[in-house]
């Protein structure tokens, strides 16, 4: 096991679950233990999205001694209490109304408790939200949320980069969260922008 703090990755109904999966494979693969809930909306859209079905996938992470996996509906478990540290959370992605709720402090499953424990224990947290257009409501909590420190993330593609593939363009943001997490710092190379010869 790693004497690392674990993160906390949260998984909501909003289409876009391919980055949650690299993420957390990323995540696994740098030996962080990574603690992940997923709403029945996000099991959904996972089946709606993905060929590995999540029911795959968690058997697969549950191979890893660093992984753990609570229901949202388990509000009694540990990540619930600001007693148990971890290093922050990444909801990715994070639908309007996840955000909605966490922006008005309404913690009514696991993934919103978590969030609202990163914020007042003062850890850091990266909304990954998806939707558009953006209505005033959404723009209004995201930047109150803002204003409180939480990182908001949408996944805007890097066009400049020229990816080909929606796998790519997953990877990239996957290294993004990561890195707002505080696990890596620098994007592989081939993710990386090299200047406008590169256009």
């Amino acid at each position: 096991m790693s004497d690392a703090l674990p993160v906390i990755v949260g998984i909501t109904g909003a289409s876009g679950v391919s980055i949650a999966k690299q993420t957390i494979d990323m995540l696994l693969e740098s030996s962080t233990p990574t603690i992940v809930s997923a709403s029945s909306a996000a099991r959904i859209v996972w089946q709606e999205e993905m060929d590995e079905s999540f029911g795959s996938a968690l058997e697969r992470w549950r191979d890893s001694d660093l992984f753990q996996y609570y229901p949202p509906q388990q509000i009694t478990a540990p990540v619930a209490s600001g007693s148990f540290p971890t290093r922050g959370m990444a909801i990715v992605p994070c639908s309007m109304a996840t955000l909605a709720a966490i922006a008005h402090g309404m913690s009514d499953n696991l993934i919103r408790r978590c969030a609202d424990v990163c914020m007042k224990e003062r850890r850091p947290l990266t909304l990954m939200t998806r939707e558009t257009p953006l209505s005033a409501i959404h723009l209004e909590n995201m930047a109150k949320l803002a204003n409180l420190g939480v990182k908001i993330m949408p996944p805007d593609p890097p066009f400049y980069l020229k990816l080909e593939y929606v796998e790519q363009i997953a990877e990239y943001f996957a290294h993004r969260v990561v890195s707002a997490l505080g696990v890596t710092d620098t994007l592989p190379e081939h993710l990386q922008y090299r200047g406008p010869g590169n256009l």
